[in-house]
This record gives structure tokens, C-alpha cells and sequence, in this order.
């Protein structure tokens, strides 16, 4: 039984209720008649497509937005926040997704930020430090100390810190926005400890997340949202994947990974490896051939990442030998990669697919600026046929990429490798941090590009999307790859040749 369903009390009682609450901005409805009710001790999921009005009700829960109609109750009695601090100070704290650090102040000076304790007119440190100290020891942190400066830190340790802000308000109420969107999955269990030592203690929880397995390991109750409207409210045990999809997209998870394109059949090999290797990894043999979809699975360090940073040579392969479309390349940059006919999907969109405060146009131009300077002029007139095509949602072409939603945001990514016309595209976590909507629409283009001979080797955490999308599977463990499995193979097969498992049966 999921823990949720252990955990599930009814008799917990309400702590916050919003009732028909209703946002609209420039005329555009974004909330329509929206409840919500949040029990002390639980996690409540709030799951939706990007647009769906998750974020615009956290917003009100948090005071930075004034609902147009529908009220909100804390303990029984009517609440109306116009101001983020007077929802803290009455016990409801929140999580952004963006962290609101000071990178050259300490652990503790962050957390305490305009309200740090005094003695005789002066700061008072040490008792700041200690206040500190001891809310981390409250949350089962160690090896963080109040003295470190921000800056010094792991994206998870920094997602801490933002926690401890806000239990330090004395809160009954905490809302968490997609908090593990840029932890690594050794860090993600971390998050899951802290949650649960919180409602341990009562803390009611709002989780909005786009990772299904996520919602399910956590939550007591999920809430759906679609179009600014409540589609759902139900306990989580009542729910399954397939369920939750459909409730959010208005399709079946049966129709969630398409099928190939008919008429799409494996062509000529356009990358293999023989025997490479670098510092990462070792030995490996692969084939990938035109209209393919190679998928690669592994634990976390299994060299999988590491494995297409070598073919494209962010970390050149050093051993064996590289072909591409049968002639044998030595690929020792990026640069290089793009002109034999290759493009990486980076896995971390923000720090290393985009250039965040350029535009639209200047973020899908980019590759081709830098590896085909004459083509620059051409591809600037295929580039808005291009993103139409990949449905980019934008009010221009000059609008800054920072303001899109993530799911717009890899949708340029891919575009701007796209224009580069590839042979091969290389493709790391292509869904991370996007909603089920987007996933899909990206699938669909996997699809599209396989049909048109394009062929495609996709490395993905989640085991669901590597069975639904792969031709042939195969699984990397310490760098090395120990396995290859048909399409369709079961999350068993693939976790037993991941972990080793395979191997000590025989």
C-alpha cells in the first residue's frame, strides 16, 4: 500500500479553505470557481498543465495576487493577504520554484533576512546562528552549516535553506513549487525526508510538481487543474497514472507515447561506436540507424550523460573509434559535433540549451551562428515556420526566453538544433520539468523526426517514457553498457540490468 494511503486521515482537521476563488488578468480568466481544502499533516498534490492556474493560486495563497472573487479561510475565519509578509506572519509560507537567496550572505542571515534577532540595537549573530542550527537539526539537515555562504552551495542545499526560511515563520502552511526540479534523484530523497518530518508535525503541504511518481510517493489528496478550472479533488489512493494523465490532458495514457509513424523502418547507420571510451566511460558498441529511437537507461552515474557528452565532444571520446554515416570522425568539440551532422539536447535547459535574457529568435538561430555562419540568413527565414511548427507559445519572436513556460522554453531548444539540420539528435532528459501536455507534444516530434530519417538516442530517467519511446533499449552500469533490451520490455528487465541484479541471478 503507497504511503499516502497509510498516512490518509480524514478526521485531520481543514487548516485553510479557499472557496470559488477567481483570478482574471487583462480580461483572461486564469482561475474560475476554484476550491481547495488543506489538512493539517498532509500533502495536498496540485497537478496541471503549464497554464492550467497552479502557480496564479499558490500566488494568492501567498499574497502576491488578490483573488477577484472566492474567499479564503485560515482556521474558520476569513483571510485576505495583500502583501507576501502578512501571509507569513499569519503561518502560510511558500517555496517558489526560483530561489529568493542572497548569494554573498550566510545560511543563517537568509534565513533571518529583515528580521534578525538584536541585542542592544546590534545584530545578534550568535544567537542568529544558533536560531539557525537549530531549525536545520529540527529538519534532519546535517553538514549544513548557518555560517556558509549561499553561494557555496548544492541547488539542494539551497532548497533547504528556502525550507528553514520558511518553517522559521512558525508555519502551519507550506506550498512547494515543482521542488525538485533542479535536484539531482540522490538529492530528491532528501526532500521527500524533510516533507515528512513536517506534516509529522502537522504542517499542512501544497506540492505542485509535474513528476507523477512524485505526487504518489507524497501526497494524501491531489487536486486537478485544467484551463483555470478544478477538474478533480481526489485521495491519491483513488487515482493511477493512467487516471491522473487523463484527467489533465482529456487523453488517454494509452495514447500518451504514439506509435511510429507508419512506413518508418530502421535505415543505414548513421552513428556507430566501436570500443570508445574516455574518463567516463568504457567499451562501448552501439549502431543507431536512420528512423531509430535508441534509448538509454541507467542509474544515476551510470555514465549515461557522460556517453552523449562524448559523441558530441563536450568530453571527447579518447578510445575506439566514432563514425558517422559510415566514415570515420574524430570529434574533439561541440562545433565539430553540429558539422558532422549532429545535435545534443543538453539536460539542464537553463544553465547549458539557452541564453535566457536573449529572444526567442536569437536562442534558435544560435547553433547555426556558430557552426554555419554562411547558413544564418536562410535559417532566419525558416526559423518562424519552424517554431510554429513546434507550436511555441509567445507574444513575438523578440520575446526574452526567460519569460516562456519550461515546456515553450525546450521547445526553442529544440528548434535551435533543429535548424542545424542534424542526421543525429542527441537527446538528454528531453521532458524533465515539463508538463504532460508538452511531453507529449515533444514525443510527437521524436516521432515526426524518425519518420523523416532522422535517428534519435534519448537518455531518460523515467523508465515509462524509455519503454514507450524506444525501438531498442539499452542500459548503461559504471560506464560501461550492460545490456540491450527489445521495445516494450518490462521497468523489471531494465532495473535488473541497471542495479546488477541480472547478472547475480545467472
Amino acid at each position: 500500500m503507497p504511503p499516502n494511503v497509510q498516512t490518509l486521515r480524514d478526521d485531520a482537521p481543514v487548516v485553510l479553505r479557499a472557496r470559488s476563488v477567481t483570478k482574471a488578468f487583462v480580461g483572461h480568466t486564469v482561475l474560475a470557481d476554484v476550491d481547495l481544502e488543506l489538512r493539517a499533516g498532509q500533502v495536498h498534490g496540485l497537478v496541471g498543465e503549464n497554464g492550467a492556474g497552479k502557480s496564479t493560486l499558490m500566488k494568492i495563497l501567498a499574497g502576491v495576487h488578490a483573488a477577484d472573487r472566492g474567499t479564503v479561510e485560515l482556521d474558520g475565519r476569513s483571510v485576505a493577504f495583500h502583501h507576501p509578509l502578512q501571509a507569513q506572519q499569519a503561518g502560510i509560507s511558500t517555496v517558489f520554484q526560483e530561489f529568493n537567496l542572497l548569494p554573498e550572505r550566510t545560511v543563517a542571515e537568509n534565513v533571518w533576512l529583515g528580521r534578525e534577532p538584536r541585542r542592544r540595537g546590534l545584530v545578534d549573530v550568535e544567537r542568529m546562528n544558533r536560531d539557525t542550527a537549530a531549525l536545520l537539526a529540527d529538519l534532519g539537515v546535517t553538514g549544513l552549516r548557518p555560517q556558509q555562504r549561499v553561494r557555496t552551495l548544492s541547488v539542494a542545499e539551497q532548497q533547504v535553506v528556502e525550507i528553514a526560511k520558511a518553517v522559521s515563520f512558525d508555519a502551519r502552511i507550506i506550498s512547494m513549487d515543482e521542488p525538485t526540479a533542479a535536484l539531482a534523484d540522490h538529492e530528491v530523497s532528501l526532500l521527500y525526508a524533510i516533507i515528512r518530518g513536517l506534516t509529522a508535525r502537522g504542517v499542512a503541504i501544497l506540492y505542485v510538481s509535474h513528476r507523477l511518481k512524485e505526487i504518489f510517493d507524497l501526497c494524501d489528496t491531489i487536486t486537478v487543474l485544467k484551463d483555470g478550472r478544478q477538474v478533480a479533488t481526489r485521495p491519491a489512493g483513488e487515482l493511477d497514472d493512467a487516471e491522473l494523465v487523463r484527467l489533465m490532458v482529456g487523453r488517454e495514457m494509452s495514447a500518451f507515447f504514439p506509435p511510429p509513424a507508419p512506413g518508418t523502418a530502421p535505415g543505414e547507420v548513421l552513428l556507430e561506436l566501436r570500443g570508445a571510451g574516455n574518463g567516463y566511460v568504457d567499451g562501448v558498441d552501439l549502431a543507431l540507424r536512420a528512423g531509430e529511437i535508441v534509448g538509454i537507461s541507467g542509474l544515476q552515474g551510470s555514465g549515461r550523460t557522460e556517453l552523449l557528452e562524448g559523441i558530441f565532444g563536450v568530453q571527447p571520446l579518447t578510445r575506439g573509434e566514432l563514425r558517422v554515416a559510415g566514415r570515420p570522425v574524430r570529434i574533439r568539440s561541440p562545433r565539430a559535433a553540429v558539422r558532422a551532422g549532429l545535435a545534443l539536447v543538453t539536460e539542464d535547459r537553463k544553465a547549458t540549451g539557452l541564453a535566457l535574457d536573449l529572444s526567442i529568435l536569437d536562442n534558435a538561430l544560435g547553433a547555426v551562428r556558430a557552426a554555419f555562419p554562411s547558413r544564418t540568413g536562410p535559417a532566419r527565414r525558416e526559423i518562424p515556420g519552424l517554431l510554429s511548427n513546434l507550436e511555441v507559445a509567445a507574444r513575438s519572436l523578440d520575446q526574452e526566453v526567460q519569460f516562456l513556460s519550461g515546456g515553450n522554453q525546450q521547445k526553442v531548444v529544440l528548434a535551435r538544433w533543429l535548424a542545424t539540420r542534424p542526421r543525429v539528435v542527441l537527446m538528454d532528459e528531453p521532458t524533465r520539468g515539463i508538463d504532460v501536455g508538452a511531453k507529449h507534444a515533444i514525443y510527437e516530434l521524436m516521432r515526426v523526426l524518425a519518420a523523416e530519417g532522422v535517428a534519435v538516442l534519448m537518455v531518460s530517467s523515467e523508465l515509462p517514457e524509455v519503454i514507450g519511446m524506444a525501438d531498442r533499449i539499452l542500459v548503461m552500469r559504471d560506464g560501461l553498457v550492460a545490456g540491450e533490451l527489445p521495445p516494450g520490455s518490462s521497468e523489471e528487465a531494465v532495473l535488473a540490468l541497471a542495479t546488477g541484479a541480472a547478472e547475480a541471478r545467472r
